[in-house]
C-alpha cells in the first residue's frame, strides 16, 4: 500500500499503520515519488477522491490491466484527460458514492460491513484510528479541529 497524505505527521501515521511508502502531497509530487516502486509495474488499484488534475496522474502511474477507482472529486468534477494510458494499459476506470444509493443499497452495504468487517474488529485484526472524542456540549470544538485539518484519524462526538 502506497498512500497521500498532508503533513509529515499524517505520512509517518501511515506508514506506522503499514503503509509502504506515504507522500506528503502539500510538499512533494505523487507521481515523481511512486513512479518508481519496487515492483516497478505501477499501481495496480489507485482509489482517487481527489481528481482534477490527479486524473492524468493516476492513469501513468496504474499498472498495466489496473484500476482507478474515484469516490469523490475534491479538486473538482472537470479535468481534460488524455485517453491513450487507459488504451494501452487496458485501464478499468469506476466511480461510486454511497449517496446515489438507494435505501436498500445501502442497508445491503451495511450488512456487508457487519458481516465482513465488524468480526475483524472484534478479534482485534482491525481498529479504527481515532483522533479524539468530543461530548456533544464541545460539538464546536469538535469542529474546529476538523476544520483545521491537523487530526489524524476520525474525530467522534459523543451523546
Amino acid at each position: 500500500v502506497y498512500t497521500t497524505a498532508g503533513s509529515a505527521e499524517k505520512c509517518a501515521a501511515c506508514e506506522k499503520l503499514g503503509a509502504i511508502k506515504a507522500v506528503n502531497y502539500k510538499t512533494d509530487d505523487f507521481l515523481t515519488e511512486l513512479a518508481d516502486t519496487p515492483t516497478g509495474k505501477g499501481m495496480d488499484v489507485i482509489l482517487d477522491m481527489v481528481g482534477g488534475d490527479y486524473v492524468q496522474k493516476d492513469l501513468k502511474l496504474a499498472a498495466e490491466d489496473g484500476r482507478i477507482v474515484f469516490i469523490a472529486f475534491q479538486a473538482g468534477f472537470n479535468t481534460e484527460v488524455n485517453f491513450v494510458p487507459v488504451l494501452m494499459k487496458r485501464l478499468t476506470i469506476t466511480a461510486s458514492t454511497l449517496r446515489a444509493q438507494s435505501g436498500k443499497q445501502k442497508a445491503n452495504i451495511a450488512a456487508e460491513i457487519e458481516e465482513q468487517v465488524y468480526p475483524l474488529i472484534a478479534a482485534g485484526k482491525f481498529a479504527p484510528l481515532i483522533d479524539k472524542v468530543f461530548s456533544f456540549d464541545d460539538i464546536s470544538a469538535a469542529h474546529a479541529r476538523m476544520e483545521g485539518g491537523d487530526h489524524i484519524g476520525k474525530i467522534l462526538v459523543s451523546f
